[in-house]
């Protein structure tokens, strides 16, 4: 059992949560995930490690509630405990070596992305991120982004903050203006990935990506989280979840990724309901 110490909302739909895991934060690095169950019953999800405090012995989880057991999960608080907590697992991102990056988040995938920024700066990197929310209500992380980036920008679908436009618009804008990057990291939304990935690849600027498909086991057995880079099938638990985002087959994984979306959708409506009716 892992006790939640703190539990905070960044938004509307997206809270986060640091667990007592000592273990796991003594060994964790920016781009691992772990694998949680809620309770003895419940599936099994994976969350990146959002952060981590080796000598607090603490992991941070960033979850956007969108199925059934993130309900659940959010309806946890502060000394409630998780049933099952594993990790670290996955492959750490690599960032030595590198000089200049550009760091473009999209959404709840700015979770993922701050870890990665936050070391590149530990480690004497030039960081330039782009974040791009749907709008002001959804922006994340913005403190945390802006203590470990050179540059940064703010984008928003509707233009309430920041500047009104696309993550690729900035990126773009970054590019033309002279930078050249050692590396561009992109994480958030398949199709957000994508176009990144067609910009970058006009450029000829690596591009690394990070996917997240469903995954159970977190070992390679089970096959769910396969994914098909270069023409070879990958599996994103054990070989990623970083990828070389050129290589990857993002309309296969678009697809894959909507195949359980009316079953994630009723099973969140029946714990939607389950909650109202015990008045939580």
């Amino acid at each position: 059992m892992y006790r939640i110490v703190r539990k905070k909302v960044l938004n509307p739909t997206v809270t986060l949560m640091d667990v007592d895991a000592p273990l796991i934060a003594k060994k964790a690095e920016p781009g691992q995930f772990i694998i949680l169950r809620v309770d003895e019953n419940g599936e099994r999800i994976p969350l990146t490690v959002a952060d981590f405090d080796r000598e607090k012995g603490t992991v941070t989880i960033i979850f956007q509630i969108v199925g059934a057991t993130t309900e659940k999960l959010n309806h946890l608080n502060e000394g409630d405990y998780i049933h099952d907590f594993v990790g670290p697992l996955g492959v750490a991102s690599h960032t030595e070596g590198l000089k200049k990056v550009a760091v473009v988040g999209g959404g709840v995938g700015c979770a993922i992305a701050y870890p990665i920024a936050k070391k590149l700066h530990n480690l004497g990197c030039e960081v330039h991120t782009v974040a791009g929310f749907r709008n002001k209500d959804l922006v994340i992380l913005e403190d945390e982004f802006k203590a470990c980036s050179d540059i940064m920008k703010i984008m928003t679908d509707d233009g309430s903050y920041g500047t009104k436009g696309l993550v690729t618009d900035a990126l773009k804008e970054l590019i033309e203006s002279g930078n050249r990057y050692d590396e561009v990291i992109a994480i958030g939304p398949l199709i957000m990935m994508k176009f990144v990935c067609k910009l970058t690849k006009e450029y000829d600027i690596k591009t690394v990506v990070s996917m997240n498909p469903i995954m159970i086991d977190g070992t390679g057995m089970c096959g769910g989280c396969r994914l098909t880079v270069g023409g070879e099938t990958k599996f994103a638990c054990v070989d990623g979840p970083d990828f070389d985002g050129h290589l990857v087959d993002f309309d296969e994984a678009m697809e894959r990724g909507t195949i359980y979306k009316e079953f994630e959708n009723r099973k969140r409506e029946e714990a939607c309901n389950l909650f109202a009716k015990e008045g939580k």
